[in-house]
């Protein structure tokens, strides 16, 4: 389940991790409310769409500021390009299309779950396993 914080609003979400509130900001955090795992040309399009103009360079600029606050957590399924989702402060993984590239988000398994526990941490304190899922999706499927 996603932590609480992710039901603030832009602005409240902003100040509450010491960030400025700009329209920059709070237009990528409403995009990717509306559009999990999207990638930059979509949240382009999306701040574009809801508030006019603005550049590439100030959405990259916006989303590294943002995955560094922890407000962010960027992903990136071998094939695809870099996405971005709001779900953070868990250890989900993800679930993805062969066929069609879409990506959803997969609770963490519960009970035994060896895959999640290294046999050998090599001296490595390890805080986060990363899990990526694939198959064929309902709609690509048979």
């Amino acid at each position: 389940m996603p932590p609480a914080h992710h039901a603030l609003d832009p602005g409240e979400r902003l100040r509450a991790a010491g960030l400025r509130v700009t329209r920059p900001r709070t237009a990528v955090l409403s995009a990717l409310a509306e559009r999990p795992h999207a990638d930059t040309d979509a949240i382009i399009g999306a701040v574009r769409d809801a508030f006019g103009p603005v550049s590439h360079q100030a959405v990259y600029d916006v989303l590294r500021v943002l995955t560094d606050a922890g407000l962010v957590r960027r992903i990136q399924p071998t094939g695809s390009v870099a996405r971005y989702e709001l779900r953070v402060g868990d250890n989900h993984h993800h679930v993805v299309c062969r066929s069609c590239g879409t990506i959803a988000d997969v609770d963490c398994a519960v009970g035994d779950t060896p895959c999640l526990t290294a046999s050998d941490d090599r001296g490595f304190v390890i805080d986060e396993a990363e899990v990526v899922y694939w198959g064929v999706c309902s709609g690509c499927g048979p």
